[in-house]
């Protein structure tokens, strides 16, 4: 499958889990919610992938976790918040730059309706 593909049933997904359990709920209830969901689709869905940094080749333990990968090509931050903020845009592209990966989503579960949460952030490498 492709990335877009992908992101087309991470989204389909999600609107299910939201659909379901609503806004205001912890950030790891929809982590896994959406883990099953997705893997219900026939698709592979990693939680908590570590994911480690490199400065001058020394490789850095600093514990960045990626809340799914799904297929080991789409990245999925998910978020529980009142508002997106630069910093989670810049956080998804920091993850996709370190783990050489092109496209993220950025999820908020906290709205009234999911699809105004949904960002999608392609990286070029």
């Amino acid at each position: 499958m492709t990335e877009n593909e992908i992101a087309y049933v991470v989204r389909g997904s999600a609107f299910k889990v939201h659909t379901a359990l609503g806004p205001g709920l912890l950030e790891s209830v929809y982590e896994a919610a959406l883990a099953y969901e997705i893997r219900k689709q026939g698709l592979l869905a990693a939680t908590q992938v570590g994911l480690p940094a490199y400065y001058d080749e020394v490789k850095l333990e600093l514990g960045f976790r990626l809340d799914l990968l799904v297929e080991e090509k789409v990245i999925v931050e998910i978020k529980s918040v009142d508002a997106l903020l630069d910093v989670h845009h810049k956080q998804l592209l920091t993850y996709q730059r370190l783990s050489k990966r092109k496209l993220g989503l950025l999820i908020n579960f906290n709205l009234p309706h999911v699809k105004d949460g949904i960002v999608r952030i392609a990286n070029g490498l």
